[in-house]
């Protein structure tokens, strides 16, 4: 990419879409073509269609999605599955059928089997039984990059896919109940601390390890594979910065201010027991992440904080 491209970032005020907008822009570039979803509804076939043919991006990053935590995909399971196929089938069809050079498809670390082996090798993908928690949004996640590499294979457009890890970070969800295990726990944590709540309590038993990744070292990460990676194989993207729900909770309550008792919830669903990336394929390419946890988590707080006040 050159800083002059025509870039569209899809999903640009969600958590990953906004980081690669403050991605973009401090590196120069600043032909970015942004659209709302009151403007543009990525499910709207019509209205997608219509869009490409008048902007014609030069390059895509396809950042826009529905997400959530387990309850948000327990609860809500067509429309996560019905919603991201849609986004999906829209936007990557009409980038190459409205001649963009380039798109890069974000997908999700819950692809992978339940019970792979750990650290999570790119070759895993479709070797056993999805994790149930999640396996609507899984599921059309997998479809989105079998269309990439389908797209590359067929017509030879040039889509390239990307897996983060768990993701925190500026713009995410803090609803009460769809949010993802960091924003949720942040802002149980802070709302606890005003509280002055005696203890809160966190679902499952505590032990489940993730991997977590601060979001502007995604963006770091996808403007490196932009320029620098074209193939039909899927990357992993991660920190190698892993952690327990227990000790993760810990730190946050830490990092909020929060010194009541945490209380596990053994009765809840844990998810997947462990999700580490494997990231050989990336590091071998010449890129490290660089936010370690708890600067990342501090910076996250301090970001919601202010945005509430």
């Amino acid at each position: 990419m050159h800083t002059s491209s025509r870039i569209y970032v899809a999903g640009h005020r969600g958590m990953v879409g906004s980081a690669i907008v403050r991605q973009l822009q401090a590196e120069g570039f600043d032909n970015l073509v942004l659209r709302t979803r009151q403007e543009l509804d990525l499910t709207d076939q019509r209205a997608v269609e219509d869009f490409f043919a008048a902007e014609r991006p030069e390059y895509v990053f396809l950042a826009a999605a529905k997400v959530g935590g387990i309850h948000a995909n327990d609860t809500y399971p067509a429309e996560f599955l019905r919603d991201n196929l849609a986004i999906q089938t829209n936007v990557i069809h009409n980038a190459w059928k409205h001649g963009t050079k380039k798109l890069l498809f974000l997908g999700s670390s819950c692809i992978y089997p339940r019970d792979c082996p750990q650290p999570i090798k790119e070759e895993y993908l479709l070797t056993g039984p999805l994790e149930p928690t999640n396996e609507w949004y899984a599921i059309a996640k997998i479809a989105g990059l079998k269309m990439c590499q389908a797209y590359r294979k067929q017509y030879g457009f040039d889509a390239i896919c990307a897996m983060p890890t768990n993701l925190y970070g500026p713009g995410d969800n803090y609803h009460p109940e769809n949010s993802h295990v960091v924003p949720g726990l942040i802002r149980r944590f802070h709302e606890a601390k005003l509280a002055n709540a005696p203890e809160v309590s966190i679902w499952g038993t505590g032990t489940p390890l993730r991997e977590f990744m601060h979001a502007d070292d995604l963006a770091d990460a996808l403007l490196f594979l932009m320029s620098n990676y074209s193939a039909a194989d899927i990357v992993n993207i991660g920190s190698g910065l892993e952690a327990s729900i227990a000790a993760l909770a810990r730190l946050i309550a830490e990092v909020v201010g929060y010194r009541g008792t945490l209380q596990f919830d053994p009765s809840k669903p844990d998810g997947t027991p462990r999700k580490r990336l494997d990231t050989s394929r990336l590091t071998s390419m010449g890129w490290r992440s660089r936010i370690p946890l708890r600067e990342g988590l501090a910076r996250t707080y301090s970001n919601w904080n202010d945005c509430r006040n």
